[in-house]
């Protein structure tokens, strides 16, 4: 009997090595080698076993005689959840959708599968509940649960078999990590069985034009569990973030070869599922009645549209050799840069205070629009001067003090003047082409001017 062959796969960056080693040399991180059975080569894929090989041979085309009619997407049923996937569901898509337990990945997935049950074929499959807990989870939050087919079942040759017979146009398996194949010995949950089965349930979307959507856990850190080839595999990877102390969920893109990437879904948690958010940048203007010195609206793109979302500073003396920068839904390095910047071109020193920065609403900001905004926060706060309520920033700020444009201004500055600000402040370059109604812009090229300006 030919003895199994055996590799060792880094759970961070996917690079494949013949021994286990403390260190992956192409990351750099250590103990993160997990082994990795290979299955034998002569021996037939779960796909292949049901009939779904695919064709022989490929043939050669050329570029120009490629068929490019667009598939026809099945929308979800909810706005934002088809926002952040582009569209809807693409036929033959694998969708990797991650979170942190109870962020609401499952009441998700049901909400949509039995609303898609009454136009499309669709099938859920569960491994880690039973059947009598979804259909009283479906109960609860009242949904219609006619024609959606249910399947409890972790073994995933069954599972494409099943497939095979009922052939869904859109399938959910939850989750991916309790799956197991017959061809790898190693455990549910391992990185052979994840990789494998995810690869195999790739294969059955593409070759049945079947809209797979896969259920992923999440490490301590936040990532998605299991080996980093997985994201390679699938089509699009969303991951379902909130904390259990508020009930807004966000649903943000990571990778999506059919749309734009860092798009943005809003849904709320009620006592009957996840309600989607119309206006998202509502929630996160809830400000305080009498105005406080440290807080500052800016206005941040996500995806394809803009979104208000208010920065908040403090400012206070410190007691230690070393001052504390702490950022809560910013970059802690750029905090560092933009004081820096500070100190030289506007001529405000902090070096002896602890500076703590944080985004309302559990929001991670990314670009860098939110520059002009977070210094203004800060000289706020250090001055203990409110800013006005009507006041709007955004601008990226350079390492010699210049206040250099961002993408979509005009857009911006609509959508604060649709909430009711009144005044704003950004980057000369991004000064409107025509004049908003009710709004009084205020252009600048130099953090003096900015900072002269408030």
């Amino acid at each position: 009997m030919a003895k199994q062959k055996t590799a060792f796969v880094c759970n961070d960056c996917g690079s494949e090595y013949s021994r286990w080693q403390g260190q992956c040399h192409d990351c750099g991180a250590w103990n993160t080698l997990a082994e990795f059975k290979l299955g034998p080569t002569a021996s037939a894929s779960p796909v292949q076993q049901i009939g779904y090989a695919g064709a022989a041979a490929g043939e050669i085309q050329t570029l120009a005689s490629i068929d490019l009619a667009e598939l026809p997407r099945i929308h979800s049923g909810s706005s934002e959840f088809d926002r952040v996937l582009g569209g809807g569901l693409v036929p033959g898509s694998a969708v990797l959708i991650g979170g942190h337990p109870g962020a609401g990945k499952s009441t998700l997935l049901l909400q949509t599968l039995c609303k898609l049950a009454e136009t499309v074929p669709a099938l859920y499959v569960t491994g880690e509940e039973s059947l009598q807990q979804v259909a009283m989870r479906a109960r609860r939050l009242e949904l219609p649960t006619g024609q959606l087919k249910m399947l409890s079942e972790t073994r995933l040759e069954s599972i494409c078999a099943q497939a095979a017979k009922q052939r869904p146009k859109v399938m959910v398996v939850d989750s991916v990590q309790v799956l197991h194949s017959d061809h790898i010995s190693s455990a549910p949950g391992s990185v052979s069985q994840v990789r494998e089965c995810a690869a195999a349930l790739t294969r059955f979307a593409k070759q049945t034009d079947t809209v797979v959507l896969l259920v992923g856990h999440v490490t301590k850190e936040g990532s998605l569990a299991g080996p980093k080839v997985l994201e390679h595999m699938i089509d699009c990877s969303i991951m379902l973030e909130g904390s259990s102390d508020t009930r807004f969920r966000t649903l943000r893109g990571q990778k999506n070869r059919f749309g734009a990437v860092n798009e943005l879904g809003v849904f709320a948690m009620t006592e009957q599922g996840l309600k989607e958010v119309k206006n998202p940048s509502a929630i996160f203007l809830n400000r305080q009645a009498n105005p406080a010195s440290g807080s500052v609206v800016m206005v941040v793109w996500e995806g394809t549209r803009p979104l208000l979302v208010e920065i908040q500073a403090l400012v206070d003396g410190s007691s230690l050799g070393n001052p504390r920068r702490v950022a809560v839904g910013l970059e802690q390095n750029r905090l560092a840069m933009l004081l820096a910047v500070l100190h030289r071109h506007g001529g405000l020193q902090v070096g002896d205070q602890d500076v703590f920065v944080n985004v309302v609403g559990g929001v991670k900001v990314l670009e860098t629009s939110a520059d002009l905004a977070l210094l203004f926060a800060i000289v706020s706060s250090f001055r203990d001067k409110p800013l006005p309520e009507d006041l709007v920033v955004f601008g990226e700020v350079g390492l010699s003090g210049e206040i250099r444009p961002v993408p979509s201004g005009q857009e911006r500055l609509q959508e604060a003047a649709k909430h009711g600000f009144k005044r704003a402040i950004v980057p000369t370059a991004n000064r409107p082409r025509r004049a908003i109604e009710g709004m009084t812009v205020v252009a600048v090229d130099s953090l003096a001017q900015a900072l002269d300006a408030i």
